[in-house]
């Protein structure tokens, strides 16, 4: 049947609340003239070791980002810009999915966010603390760097190499390699203000930012960055079914259970309390061809959503209660019962001092039942007695959030020996650190002196790299090698005892912690650290002035998973002056992370439409162990492309790439397994003391193979309508995932299997045409279309739904006053299409 597309769907995948937004720009300097970056935009350094490349002449699909295409986006989040230039790029938002709230994912070329390598000036960027446990399906399970950290006031471009890369930078280039270039300017800058609201009249957005470039010395620049944003929350709900119904029966405390008081469980975007960022490039002459250089970023975000919410007839672990059946007039316990009851709480303890009686929930309301009052009394039975409605009437609706900090610092010399090799030797390191929050919330164990805000603990990672590498250029090929060693830690720290505390009332059978995200445990505390060293050659040969082959050769070794070897081919033919055949084939890996080999976590979802507590442990943990757990290994990949370019004289460049990747031994959080009561008997017999609180367990696994075919087509052209400079741009992708292989013995479920082959749409573009109308007034009108895709809803045990292809559209006028101030204003999904869904 046709029915509307659940709001979750709208925010999580397309993003298409429409939203207005203004900005208003100062610059310190005059703005460049016309093709002043043309060259800036066109040069890149990622994908070859020997000189740079224009992206026509890139053996591999190339993307590049000029700092005045970003500006021109109409957004504010790196991502959203990156997404409307790069045709295989996706991201969408995440509420209500624990840490990838936090931290958003993003998917290149269909793949996971960690299958991309991220660099920052050609240096490898540090990981996030945050694991995206729940993230849509394709991303769960996923530790990638949080992009969102670097300002976009500091980039002077962003390169994106669209193919395997693993053989030339090592460790989950995969899907591709996405270079960060810092603005190195010594002069001038800019200062941005900017505003937006969604039209539903949530989301409000305030940003600052701001770039100035300073002389460092006589022969140096000192270039900062920094931005500053608060974003209000959205809400796109409807209220909860099993909500309405206690409401419609009379329980009035259900609408105070959220701020939004038309629901009692929000979708949306989460609340962005603060999020500053802050960077520094720096770079000195020393004379004799010797550049000393340094850059640095600091990043502080203070961010809060909503969970699921927690009815106060069904919540298990806090409000529900054995089955009852009715016997001589009265209700006794019943395993075969068919009457619910609310979980009673004995504060003198089972089988001592007052006997506690049952509460049956014999309607959509207990609140106004006889039975309920004896428990609300202010008696003996009643101080004795205790159910958590009596202080959670409506239910509760935990706030998740966390702080999160992230730091980085880089710093090497680079210069031209007297045999005029290359060398560029550098030291880096990064951190990134998660404070996780929870407010509105119980740990059911502490009965009903328990808190209501806790801090479930802090996750920090932490990355080092050393490297050395060095090139020449000869009269017709070039050579480059070097040497890297890195060293990743993961550490997990305990905070709050009584976020994690077993409380006294734990062996009545209530929950453990605090309830939405139980604080670490003692045994899930700990540093867990690994190293690596790596070496590689490269080399690039022009057989003719039209035929360029090159080949990468890697080899790493990991101290907790041995050595591996990956090489990569490629060739770029010009077949006429307009037209050349490019195609590359390359191996590439992904080590798993240091917090994918050890993380412990809990999160809540619905199980079988019922919400419960789903443990991801990690392989070596004798939870996951008694469920066939098995120690981790890399991820295998190889890819292929093939693709043509044209670059004509009438100004029209069209690129159409072809791709193939197969991943085996790949890396996910696999299905949840169920818990039985002998499961949980022979744990706690073993020493896990906290078996009892979980009612499922996931764990990380190498159980499955997959295959990634699609299509890249980007297409830019310039031209003049009446009189108006325009600039055309087409990006699009088509892309297909099949899982080739899924084990035997351990087998993904249809629902995962669908999560990785069609949670994302198949097809995706954006056309957009960018006018300038007079040397003060321009515009960028931008269609996108999304393709429909297959989605499972954690919450709605009706399962899955197929949201249809969608288009929407965004537009942006600008206005120059004078060469220093500039105003935007623009909307996106200017008409508020939504897509709709039919329900399977």
């Amino acid at each position: 049947m046709k029915t509307t597309l659940n709001p979750v769907s709208s925010s999580i995948k397309l993003v298409l609340a429409s939203a207005l937004t203004a900005s208003l720009s100062v610059a310190a300097q005059e703005a460049p003239a016309d093709g002043a970056n043309e060259l800036v935009e066109q040069i890149a350094v990622v994908g070859t070791r020997a000189a740079p490349r224009s992206v026509g002449e890139s053996s591999v699909p190339l993307d590049i980002i000029g700092a005045d295409e970003l500006a021109s986006q109409g957004d504010t989040d790196i991502l959203n810009m990156m997404k409307n230039v790069v045709p295989s790029l996706m991201v969408n938002d995440q509420p209500i999915s624990d840490a990838a709230t936090l931290v958003r994912p993003f998917n290149l070329r269909g793949m996971s966010p960690d299958h991309t390598l991220i660099l920052v000036n050609g240096k490898r960027r540090h990981r996030s603390a945050v694991i995206s446990f729940l993230g849509g399906g394709l991303a769960d399970g996923a530790q990638g760097p949080d992009i969102s950290a670097i300002p976009s006031a500091a980039l002077k471009q962003i390169e994106v190499l669209r193919d395997g890369a693993a053989a030339q930078y090592g460790s989950d280039a995969i899907a591709g390699v996405v270079n960060f270039v810092l603005n190195d300017s010594d002069e001038g800058g800019f200062l941005e203000a900017r505003y937006g609201s969604f039209m539903e009249g949530d989301g409000d957005t305030f940003q600052v930012q701001g770039n100035v470039g300073l002389p460092l010395g006589n022969d140096g620049f000192a270039n900062f960055a920094m931005e500053y944003r608060e974003q209000d929350p959205t809400s796109r709900s409807v209220q909860r079914p099993d909500a309405q119904a206690l409401i419609d029966a009379g329980n009035t405390a259900v609408s105070n259970v959220t701020w939004d008081k038309d629901a009692a469980q929000i979708w949306g975007t989460p609340e962005v309390k603060s999020d500053f960022k802050l960077s520094g490039n720096f770079g000195l002459d020393l004379g004799n061809d010797q550049e000393l250089y340094a850059f640095t970023n600091l990043a502080k975000r203070d961010v809060e959503g909503g969970f699921f919410f927690r009815n106060p007839h069904s919540r298990g672990g806090v409000f529900t209660g054995p089955t009852l059946s009715m016997v001589d007039g009265e209700y006794v316990v019943d395993p075969d019962g068919d009457v619910s009851s609310i979980k009673v709480l004995d504060r003198d303890g089972l089988g001592q001092g007052i006997e506690c009686g049952v509460l049956p929930i014999v309607d959509d309301n207990v609140l106004d039942d006889a039975a309920f009052a004896a428990f609300a009394a202010d008696d003996a039975y009643g101080q004795n007695c205790f159910v958590f409605n009596e202080i959670l009437p409506g239910g509760f609706n935990p706030q998740f959030g966390a702080k999160v900090t992230d730091t980085a610092f880089a710093a090497g010399l680079r210069g031209v020996t007297d045999t005029e090799w290359n060398y560029d030797v550098s030291v880096s390191f990064g951190t990134s650190k998660v404070e996780y929050a929870i407010s509105q919330t119980i740990n059911p164990s502490l009965g009903p002196e328990t808190p209501m805000a806790f801090k479930p603990g802090t996750a920090v990672q932490s990355d080092r790299n050393v490297n050395a590498d060095f090139s020449k250029m000869y009269d017709n090929y070039s050579l480059a090698w070097g040497l890297e060693w890195r060293s990743e830690t993961f550490e997990q720290r305990l905070v709050d005892h009584l976020a994690s505390k077993i409380g006294d009332y734990a062996e009545q059978g209530f929950g453990i912690g605090s309830n939405g995200f139980p604080g670490f445990q003692p045994s899930a505390a700990g540093e867990w650290t690994r190293t690596n060293v790596a070496a590689y050659v490269d080399a690039e040969y022009d057989v003719s002035d039209d035929l360029m082959v090159s080949g990468a050769l890697r080899y790493e070794d990991f101290s907790d998973f041995g050595g591996t070897m990956n090489y990569k081919l490629t060739g770029r033919y010009q077949v006429t002056d307009e037209v050349a055949l490019r195609g590359a084939f390359s191996t590439g890996f992904k080590a798993p992370t240091t917090g994918q080999n050890n993380v412990i976590n809990v999160t809540t979802a619905f199980t079988n439409g019922v919400l419960a507590d789903q443990a991801t442990l990690s392989p070596s943990n004798p939870v996951a162990q008694l469920k066939g757990a098995v120690p981790l290994e890399p991820e295998e990949s190889t890819n292929l492309s093939f693709g043509v370019v044209g670059e004509f004289d009438n100004g029209l460049y069209v690129t159409v790439d072809f791709y193939s990747i197969e991943v085996t031994d790949r890396l996910a959080i696999g299905d949840q397994y169920t818990l039985t009561a002998e499961d949980i008997t022979s744990l706690q017999a073993a020493g896990v003391a906290d078996a009892s609180s979980f009612t499922s367990v996931k764990y990380y696994t190498n159980n499955f193979d997959t295959e990634t075919k699609g299509v890249d087509i980007v297409a830019n052209y310039s031209l003049d309508v009446a009189g108006i400079d325009t600039k055309l741009s087409l990006a699009m992708n088509f892309n297909n995932t099949i899982v080739t292989r899924t084990d035997a013995a351990n087998p993904l479920s249809a629902t995962r299997i669908g999560q990785l082959e069609a949670n994302l749409p198949e097809e995706r573009g954006t056309f957009t045409i960018n006018q300038s109308y007079s040397d003060d007034l321009s515009a960028v009108y931008r269609v996108n279309y999304h393709g429909d895709y297959w989605e499972f809803h954690l919450d709605d045990p009706s399962g899955a739904f197929n949201p249809s292809a969608e288009t929407t559209v965004d537009a942006e006028f600008s206005y120059m006053f004078d060469d220093n101030l500039k105003l935007s204003v623009g909307a996106q999904n200017l008409f508020d299409n939504r897509p709709r869904s039919e329900e399977r």
